[in-house]
């Protein structure tokens, strides 16, 4: 590695031929063809108590939609999935099948190879929404009004669920630009031909839909505001904050936060413009960390490194993202805890000292030893944080700075629900977020419903000597697809 005593850095752009962008940061996952997918979808046993669906956390009838496209029925296949994951073209790209649906295929159990469900998945959305309608009809208009905060994975299903029973649906987006992390958060391989973009233009045509970008909580509208100005409010705002190192001088040109710089590659029409180090340390141990030290390594740096503090059992990032991160020439050091920055007389970080771990009786220790690295560029990527203060104002309950829940989504406010990764037990995955949204949506319908219908029929009852009457069924979109 460089040289500290110098203090000599070695950050620029444009490190490979122009030429190479595009093929490094292609699909990391390139789609089936027509005749792969039939030949996948012959591989499922279509077992009767699937697995791999109850692995699923939105439910997809996984077994259905592969026998749809095995019959050559993929727009019939994409309405099974998407009636229960409205971003199931994208959690066919981003979501870790590995660990889920696939994990628990009986193939995988049995020959060590699953199913590729995720790929199948994607082939029948991809159908879909290049050669079809927006599958789904809005039911008859409510007069009912809900604002939905944020426009990520949580959000956007929320919204769209909710416009599905006929209510009017206003998303406050505090970015420019919809899609949560599935359009800042992700790696650039794993999502191409701005794929979130069009996958929200998609969500939006079922109509009702309105979103007001540049509207942040507690900055350009008010949870007060918004319980008064609407019938229901969904709160989906995912985890602004990124949690800080702790050591002198992490604000000095060359540490950076990761989860920034992975906006920014993502948001770049023009690769070869991005800045990257010679050699770079990333401090982590979860997917963001993966995607900096991947993406860092095809824009050409010669030296990567994640140092993480524990063991690699106790990672979060898959089996599947560490062996794609060292089939990348990245090295992952493990027990290795940041002390130290070290910079040079301009104030830039050039390098980074590192304390030896380890765990004795459950607890991590430092065991006296430590190195330093040579660095010229470090990246934080040790999670993120909740909007903690923000909320405290507004008097919901949290556990942890994060947003106290219900089965259904409520928050301790009446006519607040939350979900998504700002809740407590969130999951940082799109397909949670999903389901966090779906369920809420049919418990603010349903909420919303019943108090349109409870006025008049709660006042005949009294007059008749009865009990209040139950609602009527909430309405549903068009489901004869999965029938038969």
């Amino acid at each position: 590695m460089g040289s500290m005593e110098s203090g000599i850095r070695d950050v620029r752009a444009g490190r490979l031929a122009p030429e190479a962008y595009d093929d490094v940061f292609s699909d990391l996952h390139p789609p089936l063809t027509r005749h792969e997918a039939f030949v996948e979808a012959d591989r499922c046993y279509f077992c009767y108590d699937a697995p791999c669906m109850n692995a699923c956390p939105t439910g997809i009838d996984i077994p259905l939609f592969i026998r749809e496209i095995a019959a050559d029925n993929p727009t019939g296949s994409a309405k099974t999935i998407l009636a229960e994951n409205i971003l199931g073209g994208m959690c066919a790209r981003v979501c870790p099948t590995e660990t889920l649906c696939e994990q628990a295929c009986v193939r995988e159990a049995a020959e060590g190879k699953p199913v590729k469900i995720g790929l199948l998945q994607r082939y029948a959305t991809d159908h879909l929404m290049a050669n079809g309608q927006h599958p789904f009809k809005r039911a008859a208009p409510t007069g009912k009004t809900v604002a939905v905060v944020g426009a990520g994975p949580a959000g956007l299903a929320a919204a769209h669920r909710l416009a599905m029973n006929g209510h009017d649906v206003t998303i406050f987006e505090a970015r420019p630009k919809g899609g949560g992390l599935n359009e800042f958060g992700i790696a650039a391989y794993k999502s191409v031909d701005d794929f979130a973009q069009k996958e929200l233009d998609f969500i939006l045509q079922i109509g009702g839909i309105t979103i007001q970008y540049d509207k942040a909580l507690g900055r350009d509208v008010s949870l007060d505001a918004l319980r008064a100005g609407f019938d229901a409010v969904f709160l989906g705002i995912g985890l602004p904050g990124v949690n800080e190192l702790g050591l002198e001088g992490e604000d000095a040109a060359g540490c950076i936060d990761a989860v920034d710089f992975i906006s920014v590659l993502r948001q770049s029409n023009d690769l070869s413009e991005i800045a990257v180090g010679r050699d770079v340390v990333v401090i982590g141990g979860g997917m963001t960390a993966i995607d900096v030290a991947v993406q860092t390594r095809l824009l050409g740096a010669e030296n990567v490194i994640i140092a993480y503090r524990r063991g690699p059992e106790h990672m979060n990032a898959s089996a599947y993202e560490l062996e794609l991160a060292l089939k990348h020439g990245v090295i992952i050091r493990h027990w290795l805890q940041p002390r130290a920055l070290t910079r040079n007389e301009r104030g830039e970080v050039c390098g980074i000292t590192l304390d030896y771990t380890r765990l004795k009786d459950d607890r991590l220790e430092l065991s006296g030893e430590s190195i330093t690295l040579a660095s010229d560029q470090i990246f934080k990527a040790i999670g993120q944080m909740p909007a903690s203060m923000l909320l405290a104002e507004t008097g919901i309950a949290l556990s942890r700075g994060r947003i106290s829940v219900d089965e259904e989504g409520r928050t301790s406010i009446p006519g607040i629900w939350a979900g998504g990764d700002c809740v407590a037990g969130g999951q940082d995955l799109t397909v949670a977020g999903v389901q966090d949204g779906k369920i809420a949506a049919e418990s603010i319908h349903r909420k919303l419903t019943q108090q349109a219908e409870a006025v008049p029929g709660f006042a005949e009852a009294v007059m008749a000597g009865g009990s209040q009457p139950a609602s009527t069924p909430k309405p549903v979109a068009d489901q004869s697809h999965v029938t038969g």
